[in-house]
């Protein structure tokens, strides 16, 4: 394989031992400060992702800045970037590339410190798909997100510029409407919401 090639390929790592999320935060906590791979756990085993390409932070954060101006001025709740880990009532700790957390999830709580993880369901995430998560993010994740209640999962393309938005129906996710980057992005869950496609791929 061509030198060039390689350097194109983002790999993933999962453990062959299982964890609970105690076990797992404990194991995280422990990690070099200069380690900059980001961790989950998924049906009990630690999966790691290497960091991604600039494109896929861009996107990152137009997605948050967008989501974080529709919801800042009515108050709607609080909204988060793939640094904040969840740790899901089916015993996953996942980390979505964005979140939602409406203010009537976030009352209901538990609060937990600053420093932890937070232990309540969001009400939206957003997956950026790359080379290295694309799979887990269309079928392991989704399956997750449904599982717990997450009410609406975005899933993001950069390659072909577009945006699928599943909606939760009973404990799973419908066949998802797909917006392509010429037009509005819109969301059931955030009524008014009506976004051009094309600010989240600048």
């Amino acid at each position: 394989m061509r030198a060039e090639a390689i350097k194109n390929i983002e790999t993933a790592f999962v453990s062959t031992a299982r964890f609970s999320q105690k076990a797992f935060k404990r194991w995280v906590e422990k990690r070099p400060v200069t380690d900059v791979n980001r961790y989950e756990l998924a049906d009990g085993r630690i999966i790691m992702t290497p960091p991604a390409g600039w494109g896929h932070g861009e996107i990152e954060a137009n997605v948050i800045h967008i989501l974080r101006d529709f919801v800042q001025s009515p108050n709607l709740g609080r909204v988060f970037g793939s640094s904040t880990g969840y740790d899901l009532p089916s015993g996953d700790t996942l980390e979505p590339d964005a979140s939602f957390v409406s203010n009537e999830r976030w009352a209901k709580g538990p609060q937990v410190g600053r420093s932890q993880f937070l232990k309540i369901v969001p009400s939206l995430v957003v997956e950026i798909l790359s080379p290295a998560t694309a799979q887990r993010d269309r079928v392991e994740k989704k399956r997750i997100y449904a599982a717990n209640g997450v009410e609406e999962y975005w899933v993001v393309d950069q390659d072909r510029r577009e945006v699928t938005v599943f909606q939760l129906v009973g404990e799973k996710y419908g066949t998802g409407k797909r917006f392509r980057a010429n037009q509005n992005l819109r969301s059931r869950l955030l009524p008014g919401f009506n976004v051009s496609t094309r600010l989240l791929f600048g």
